[in-house]
């Protein structure tokens, strides 16, 4: 537990704070970075086969999102815990709420997956009314969505290694199974070396081998350094009713958050799927670029959730508020330098992926808007991460569900149906909350009222905090 002398008297260690993001935040985001690389690979490849194949693939990604919003719920959750009890040096919490996560994670699985390959038809009509598209798109979802299961199932035991900072093994899944998409993308799309060329079909089959080598690269990783939380089975499923209600207490905001959320983007992605085609191309394009940042924000997320959640747990607030608010601003620099590269070299990265003409030029207005939005953007989710993990899965939650559905989704649906804008308006207008959000959120970051706890030594660091708060 902190001294409140020794607080008062010390000044913040700028230089090993920094290095403790980067001990966590460079390794995931290198992964994510990687995965994006590996993403754009595909859409390379995929777009030799034509501008449709690219349009067809991307809306296919806006299912697997939707899938991400309806488990992300539960890794935001679990993450909490994690942290939390990984700072209270509570194993057996650790193990008993990984246990509960994953399951709830497997059931969101296991449900998309029977969409995917049951009814690939229902789902591509959901996303675009152009017949040529939805052929070429049922063709891939039918087989990537066996994926779905073994990607859950890695992104949960990431989320438990990158919490109990494991960050490295992750890393080396991700060089794997990008290794291993690539190169199989390159025999099964244009049918090298013997194999018969499969178009989008052999891209969907590489992603599903990909995927279980990520899965099989984390097992044997965590075997080898002996790390425990992967196989502590028998205490997955020791659960109560009193863990089980503050699991669902602490969760239900952030699932009913991500699945509304997903919900909104779903709407917002319907409405731009039934753009002009070159739009749609631009737009699949646009969403890998986009990964590069969010892939990059990724690494200051998972830093937020460990280096935060962690003091909350071990009951060190005044550590965990005072790291809070510096790395949203050290976030935000860092996304900022990046949106300026973006903006540099985006020409060339458009033209890579084979975009030309109207397509060239959608995919040019929609990085520039971008670019300016995601300093912003990244903000508002850094913090929000920050509440998680210390507990508060409300406020952030109330005010993304609110600012979605009564201002974005408006500002979109208006400016398509009633003032047919044009379709780079219509974009920007997926950002329009995000300054007001902002404010409101670093008044709440403030006030320090997100720091809820939920380990015993975390409860009794709060009580000492509310008492000491204005010394700081």
């Amino acid at each position: 537990m902190e001294k409140i002398a020794d607080i008062q008297s010390q000044k913040f260690n700028w230089t090993q704070f920094v290095k403790m993001i980067c001990a966590i935040a460079i390794p995931v985001a290198l992964q994510n970075l990687l995965t994006t690389t590996g993403g754009m690979i595909d859409t390379m490849m995929i777009s030799s086969l034509g501008e449709t194949y690219v349009a067809a693939v991307g809306l296919c990604a806006q299912f697997s999102m939707l899938m991400f919003s309806c488990y992300w719920g539960f890794v935001g959750g679990g993450v909490l815990f994690f942290s939390q009890f990984w700072g209270a040096k509570d194993h057996k919490g650790i193990a008993k709420s990984y246990g509960v996560t994953t399951a709830c994670m497997m059931v969101v699985a296991c449900i998309f997956t029977i969409l995917a390959v049951g009814f690939p038809h229902l789902v591509l009509k959901i996303y675009t009314d152009k017949i040529h598209i939805q052929e070429i798109g049922v063709d891939y979802v039918r087989i990537v969505g066996l994926a779905y299961i073994m990607q859950v199932l890695s992104v949960g035991m990431s989320s438990l290694l990158r919490a109990t900072e494991r960050v490295k093994i992750p890393l080396y899944a991700s060089i794997a199974s990008v290794f291993t998409n690539t190169f199989c993308n390159w025999l099964l799309i244009f049918g090298h070396w013997g194999f018969p060329a499969l178009g989008v079909k052999g891209a969907a089959i590489a992603t599903v081998i990909s995927a279980a080598v990520n899965v099989l690269v984390i097992l044997i990783c965590a075997t080898a350094t002996k790390y425990p939380y992967l196989f502590m089975v028998k205490d997955f499923f020791k659960w109560n009713k009193e863990f089980i209600g503050l699991y669902v207490k602490k969760c239900f905001p952030i699932i009913c958050n991500e699945l509304l959320l997903g919900v909104g983007f779903m709407i917002i992605n319907i409405v731009l799927g039934h753009q002009p085609e070159e739009a749609i191309a631009a737009l699949a394009v646009f969403r890998t670029i986009e990964g590069l940042v969010i892939g990059f924000f990724a690494g200051f997320s998972s830093a937020a959730s460990v280096l935060v959640g962690k003091e909350v747990g071990a009951g060190n607030t005044f550590t965990a508020y005072k790291r809070a608010i510096r790395i949203v601003y050290f976030c935000q620099a860092t996304i900022g330098v990046l949106a300026a590269i973006l903006l540099l070299l985006h020409g060339p990265l458009l033209k890579i992926m084979n975009l030309k003409g109207p397509a060239f030029e959608y995919g040019k207005g929609m990085v520039i808007i971008y670019s300016l939005a995601c300093i912003i953007r990244m903000g508002n989710w850094t913090q929000n991460d920050t509440y998680r993990s210390a507990g508060d899965a409300l406020f952030g939650t109330v005010l993304e569900i609110v600012f979605m559905f009564l201002m974005v989704l408006p500002s979109v649906l208006i400016s398509n149906y009633v003032f047919h804008a044009p379709f780079l308006v219509v974009f920007a207008m997926c950002y329009v909350d995000e300054i007001i959000r902002y404010i409101i959120m670093q008044i709440h970051m403030y006030s320090g009222k997100w720091i809820k706890p939920v380990t015993p030594e975390g409860i009794e660091g709060l009580e000492e905090f509310k008492t000491h708060k204005h010394s700081l």
